[in-house]
């Protein structure tokens, strides 16, 4: 036992915080839990782990803390819910309580693979090929009158061609589960998909449900849903969660100074006074120096940064901007909104904001992964290919129609907030950009941001028509660019 030290339970506690396998863990039939590694933790409160027991490869879950049997006992009644009616999940083999530590061990699935990674790394037709499969496990669920409500890819295992449910914890049982739950259960796992996906995708979805499902669902009420909740979830990741101490993001503040730093480049030691970011900007390569903003690149460790510092023009414009939220937190709101949606921009690193009595604003500063790629125009001013030249056209009008679907609004869309990572677009400058709740405005908004966008093709006809033909391929709603001008004819460049 070497290998597997006996642990107690305080440095159980301790691992759920930092730490690492192995380990092992007596058990009150006296035989060992090995823990060869640690695969997910909720500080002081629970690990989940990959061990070896009883010679068989396993995962275990180990609960602590003073709700640990309550919550133990809710992960092993969801579980056993699924395993009674006969809905694809591992099997609980042993469950126990050990010194105030209660323990889940369930087998190991072989040649599983979590949905989230595969969905991920999957093409297209792959990625519809599992949202069927998903489909028919729902319907399996409500059949049962069971409610995943911790909706995620990731509590599903894909094995071959069968899809295992995990995760008991948010199972629950309802007797019976009413339309409304399942329509509801339906939208939100139809809203972890791509947007354009979900929106292409849905009838054939609903009616790979419906063939297993006892109830029959509203496509337009599904999707309404749908785009409700996801909006939901990244408003309170972008405006709440962000800016708070959570696992994404580590926040330091003080009477002088509130900071938030990606836990992901917490390795970068970033200052926390705007003296040394002043000092980093004089220093760096300025890409652009305005009256009101400032952007400068530059590299910490093995990370290049763009650092950009919203100043203050006058005495009378600090004072209006001492109450409102700084341009550069919603630069970091937005860029974290962007990435939780699945739109590419540079990654967000750090907000800095210079505070007094801890919450009247100054000075404050952006920092960005920089992303060394050509704006829009100057990648088609480089791009000879005419297959490439339509690729990167398509992928464009489909970031504005994926944009459109989620009710967003960049606010300034001319050519240099658009870099170009090969033949995908990439937003940049993200402090005008505002997601809508009301339809109209979002109609309104996005018709403008169209409007700009194609102003920076005036001089250019070849361009301006191969945008204008893929707009009206990718936009079923024509009535939207008619409002752009780009399907009057005399808009048309010869």
């Amino acid at each position: 036992m070497e290998n597997y030290p006996i642990v107690s339970t305080q440095i159980l506690l301790h691992l759920t915080n930092q730490g690492d396998a192995p380990f092992g863990l007596l058990l009150d039939n006296q035989s060992i839990l090995k823990v060869d590694a640690i695969v997910r933790r909720v500080p002081n409160k629970r690990l989940v782990c990959q061990a070896i027991w009883q010679q068989q490869t396993v995962y275990a879950k180990l609960f602590l803390g003073e709700h640990a049997k309550r919550h133990a006992e809710r992960d092993q009644r969801g579980a056993q819910y699924l395993l009674d009616n006969h809905i694809a999940s591992p099997k609980i083999l042993y469950q126990a309580e050990v010194d105030g530590v209660c323990i889940l061990i369930f087998e190991a699935i072989p040649q599983a693979q979590n949905l989230e990674v595969v969905w991920q790394s999957s093409t297209q037709q792959k990625r519809l090929s599992i949202a069927h499969l998903l489909m028919s496990t729902l319907a399996q669920h409500h059949r049962a009158n069971l409610l995943q409500t911790d909706m995620y890819l990731k509590n599903f295992l894909l094995a071959g061609d069968l899809l295992y449910t995990i995760d008991g914890d948010g199972i629950r049982q309802f007797s019976p589960l009413t339309r409304a739950l399942a329509t509801r259960n339906f939208a939100v796992l139809i809203s972890k998909f791509d947007v354009i996906d979900a929106n292409n995708w849905l009838a054939d979805l609903i009616a790979s449900y419906h063939v297993n499902a006892v109830m029959k669902l509203d496509v337009q009420e599904v999707m309404r849903i749908a785009l409700l909740h996801r909006t939901q979830v990244a408003n309170t990741y972008a405006t709440q969660k962000v800016f708070r101490q959570c696992s994404d993001v580590n926040i330091n503040k003080s009477q002088q100074y509130f900071s938030a730093i990606s836990t992901q480049f917490s390795h970068l030691d970033l200052p926390y006074a705007a003296s040394i970011y002043d000092d980093w900007i004089a220093s760096a390569s300025i890409l652009k120096k305005g009256n009101t903003c400032t952007v400068a690149s530059m590299t910490v460790g093995q990370t290049n940064l763009v650092i950009k510092r919203y100043n203050l023009k006058s005495i009378s414009h600090g004072v209006g901007r001492l109450f409102r939220k700084s341009r550069a937190a919603i630069s970091w709101s937005n860029a974290h909104r962007l990435d939780l949606l699945g739109i590419a921009t540079p990654k967000p690193i750090a907000l800095f904001e210079q505070r007094r009595m801890g919450w009247l604003r100054g000075k404050s500063y952006f920092v960005s992964e920089l992303l060394d790629a050509p704006d829009v125009k100057a990648y088609f001013a480089m791009t000879i290919n005419k297959e490439t030249r339509a690729e990167a056209v398509k992928q464009i009008v489909l970031l504005f129609y994926r944009l459109y679907l989620l009710k967003i609004s960049h606010g300034d869309m001319k050519a240099s907030n658009i870099k170009m990572s090969s033949t995908k677009p990439v937003l940049i400058d993200l402090d005008s950009m505002c997601q809508h709740r009301v339809g109209l405005r979002a109609k309104h908004a996005h018709t403008k941001d169209l409007i700009r966008f194609m102003q920076n093709w005036k001089d250019d006809a070849s361009l301006y028509n191969a945008f204008v033909k893929t707009f009206k391929v990718v936009y079923p709603e024509q009535s939207l660019l008619q409002k752009t001008g780009m399907l009057d004819n005399k808009a048309i460049k010869d």
